[in-house]
């Protein structure tokens, strides 16, 4: 990844838990000569991508307008983990990232008709944030993770690495239930108002 980022400033709080969480001293600036500063940092960008990767309430969003360009293709922006055509038109169509274009399986090609998605080319994105844009409970979950996995590079102390894995846990659990509190989930695991319960249909296992 580059070193550093225009985020320094904001992620060096982080950087510095980490480094005290495997008894390393404070820093004033994220000096990529410094060999443990340089993985704490670079450990805290890879673990915030694959956890935002994984798709939350805040990172994710409904129905975003893509509109192809002069060429009739969309150029998937570098801040989008997932990408994938909104359910309304999944069923006559498969789009898939690929060279950083949407491409459409079915039909093998990077091009969209601009006459039949004149509105638009519908899909549902998982965004990467910015680290001062992340909520408290995820921010304290990836700093946990990545003190852990810092840790397990720079010390190689098992009792050290135990401990800070049963942090990881607890914060994941702390952002399980922000999550859970943002996303106003159902019984049935949907979010209130996106999703009904779709309740068995033979002849969809016949279908099959």
């Amino acid at each position: 990844m580059a070193f550093p980022t225009t985020n320094a400033v904001q992620e060096l709080p982080a950087v510095n838990e980490i480094l005290a969480s495997v008894g390393q001293a404070p820093v004033t600036t994220l000096d990529q000569t410094n060999p443990d500063v340089a993985i704490a940092y670079d450990t805290l960008l890879n673990v915030s991508r694959e956890v935002q990767a994984e798709g939350w309430t805040f990172n994710t969003e409904k129905y975003v307008k893509f509109t192809p360009d002069n060429n009739k293709e969309i150029v998937i922006p570098n801040n989008i983990l997932q990408i994938d055509l909104h359910d309304e038109v999944d069923n006559e169509y498969e789009a898939v990232r690929r060279s950083g274009k949407l491409y459409e399986k079915f039909n093998h090609t990077y091009e969209w008709d601009t006459t039949k998605w004149s509105d638009g080319v519908r899909c549902d994105v998982v965004y990467l944030y910015d680290w001062v844009d992340l909520p408290r409970p995820v921010q304290d979950y990836i700093v946990a993770r990545a003190a852990a996995i810092v840790s397990s590079r720079i010390v190689g102390d098992p009792q050290q690495y135990s401990i800070l894995s049963q942090k990881e846990q607890y914060n994941r659990a702390m952002a399980m239930e922000y999550e859970c509190n943002q996303g106003d989930y159902t019984f049935f695991g949907h979010q209130r108002g996106k999703k009904v319960y779709d309740s068995y249909k033979p002849y969809q296992a016949l279908y099959r």
